[in-house]
């Protein structure tokens, strides 16, 4: 897939020439993940035709290479449905890791989208002379009027800089690497990270005859997965419709002392936030615990305080104690990458996010959008996705009303007219 010219045969919308210019007459979408994808099946409901540049060789390929065996969604199935195409009715209510990827294999075959896979965007910025975007891989320039980044909040991991783990002589991993706890058969392990990562790492662990020592830096909230055979998302998604979102909060906490107990009596302090409010302004989303809370209670997971160094054989901590580790698993999540390649844009922050927060971060200036961006989740992604492809789809239609697609004002040296022999 990463030549060009057998991709050419999928994509019937863009024009090159000899310098390895590629005319794009629809958008140029960055990343294959769900908001790649669901971007994309949005535009061609639009008549809209896209190309999206993927940098690695799958679709999906967060879930594909960076997730453990035993993930499942978090979410009830409905609410990670992208937009136009629903999950297979025989799917649990929780799908798993493949099941997800299935469903989005059928869901990029249902609406016929290929990537360009292999092509990693090393810069992507405006040309203000010519008032289009130029997007440029390791093999061509892209030029498109539209640019959609896609690359999503999770592009990069996150790996923090913790005195002396240079000198560790055991072995250090971070989740997106890690599959299975089977490697770490009857060892001591170190988890850097309380949030969902780390709690379903700490419990895989548990399988194994691992002792895992979870690091709780910070406050974090614990909720039941399901209430009284409800998914408490589904609960609260419900009652924000009706009632203000701190009552919502304090209801959903009250149901989860009822449940879970004080989870501070075992080393997790709730944030004084709620966690709807908590998860809206800040991005960090609740735990929602899947049996790791029951390993704690059980002293199989122990909770320790921050890490103050890690020794060649252990760890020391903030509180005194000093611990014989074997291995260390960083739980510590992941970070966006747009600023390593999209340049001279003031709609993102340095954390690379869009600045404006949502519903509005979809759409920049300049024929620049974002999706994914929303720490909402895949439905977020599907909100942004329709936003989208609507704005462009209504400018699309503008511009061949006008018979005029607007490459004829590029400079005749950058255009081949004749579309590439298939």
């Amino acid at each position: 897939m990463g030549s060009y010219k057998g991709e050419e045969q999928h994509h019937h919308h863009h024009h090159r020439n000899e310098s390895n210019c590629v005319l794009v007459h629809g958008p140029i979408i960055v990343g294959a993940g769900p908001s790649g994808l669901a971007t994309s099946a949005c535009l061609k409901q639009q008549s809209v035709p896209s190309l999206i540049l993927e940098k690695s060789d799958c679709i999906a390929s967060l879930w594909q290479h960076r997730t453990y065996d035993r993930l499942k969604l978090h979410l009830p199935k409905q609410f990670c449905e992208l937009p136009l195409l629903g999950f297979p009715h025989n799917f649990p209510k929780y799908p798993t890791k493949h099941q997800f990827i299935s469903y989005m294999e059928t869901y990029a075959s249902h609406f016929s989208i290929k990537p360009r896979f292999n092509q990693a965007v090393i810069k992507a910025e405006f040309d203000h002379v010519l008032g289009f975007w130029r997007v440029k891989t390791q093999d061509f320039e892209y030029i498109s009027r539209w640019l959609i980044v896609a690359t999503g909040e999770n592009a990069e991991p996150v790996i923090p800089d913790i005195p002396g783990i240079d000198r560790f002589k055991g072995r250090v991993v971070h989740t997106s690497l890690y599959k299975s706890g089977s490697v770490f058969k009857n060892q001591r392990v170190l988890v850097i990270g309380c949030g969902n990562s780390g709690m379903e790492v700490c419990l895989d662990l548990c399988r194994f005859n691992v002792i895992p020592h979870m690091v709780v830096r910070n406050t974090v909230h614990v909720l039941p997965r399901e209430m009284f055979g409800f998914s408490t998302f589904g609960i609260a998604m419900a009652l924000v419709k009706w009632f203000p979102l701190k009552l919502v909060d304090k209801l959903l906490l009250l149901l989860a002392n009822f449940t879970l107990g004080n989870t501070d009596q075992i080393g997790l302090r709730r944030p004084k936030t709620g966690p709807i409010e908590l998860k809206n302004v800040t991005g960090k989303t609740p735990v929602l615990d899947v049996g790791a809370l029951s390993q704690i209670k059980s002293g199989k997971i122990k909770v320790v305080e921050g890490v103050k160094e890690i020794t060649r054989n252990g760890a020391k901590f903030v509180d005194g104690q000093e611990k014989k580790i074997d291995s260390i698993i960083l739980a510590t999540g992941y970070k966006s990458n747009v600023p390593t390649w999209l340049k001279g844009c003031e709609f993102f922050t340095k954390d690379g996010m869009p600045k404006s927060p949502f519903p509005n971060g979809w759409k920049a200036e300049k024929g620049l959008y974002t999706v994914g961006f929303t720490r909402r989740g895949l439905l977020g992604t599907a909100s942004d996705a329709v936003n989208i492809a609507k704005d462009i789809g209504e400018q699309w239609r503008t511009i061949k009303e006008c018979n005029d697609s607007n490459f004829n004002y590029l400079p005749q040296r950058n255009v081949v007219q004749n579309k590439v022999k298939k």
